[in-house]
């Protein structure tokens, strides 16, 4: 049972609850719990598929919400810090699915608030040398239609930020 209102853990809670559980050791002389390796999918859901007919257009339609490489005025003033970075999340040491999870919870949350700029950290990869998972991942995913309608933008950071181990992403403006 969970104290203080009643609420259940957030989604974002639940993902960072499952990675510290599994690092954790038991006391000396008590058994292991085994932590739950659920994870809630937060994608999208799939469109349900029309009954009407519909003629194929000629041309390819744009898509509603494109994603554009950041400006470079708006890159040198968040390198420099002349732009607020209001938020941060850092997915090292997540799988693909835990990352994404966090990362769509967390843009979401971030876009209601009306936060403008957030940082996206990944990593650089592991040390043998090869590309890291999330940072292949993590931009590819920025550019789905899940995440289309949260992001504007997006860059790789600067070196004092995470350089390519981090990205910079510009959420779109919230409707009043």
């Amino acid at each position: 049972m969970i104290r203080g209102g009643g609420k259940g853990l957030s989604d974002e809670d639940r993902v960072l609850w499952n990675l510290v559980a599994r690092t954790a050791m038991p006391l000396k002389g008590k058994p292991a719990v085994e932590a739950p390796q659920a994870v809630p999918e937060l994608k999208a859901p799939a469109p349900e598929p029309s009954r009407v007919p519909v003629a194929q257009p000629t041309e390819k339609p744009k898509p509603r919400h494109p994603v554009h490489p950041m400006d470079e005025p708006t890159l040198d003033k968040l390198a420099r810090g002349r732009l607020p970075i209001e938020g941060r999340v850092d997915l090292h040491g997540m799988t693909q699915d835990e990352a994404y999870s966090l990362l769509y919870s967390f843009l979401h949350r971030a876009h209601a608030g009306g936060v403008r700029y957030v940082l996206v950290i990944t990593g650089k990869g592991s040390s043998s040398g090869g590309d890291g998972v999330l940072r292949r991942a993590v931009p590819a995913w920025l550019s789905t239609p899940a995440f289309r309608p949260l992001v504007s933008s997006h860059d790789h950071a600067a070196r004092k930020h995470g350089g390519s181990g981090a990205l910079y992403v510009r959420l779109r403006r919230t409707r009043p």
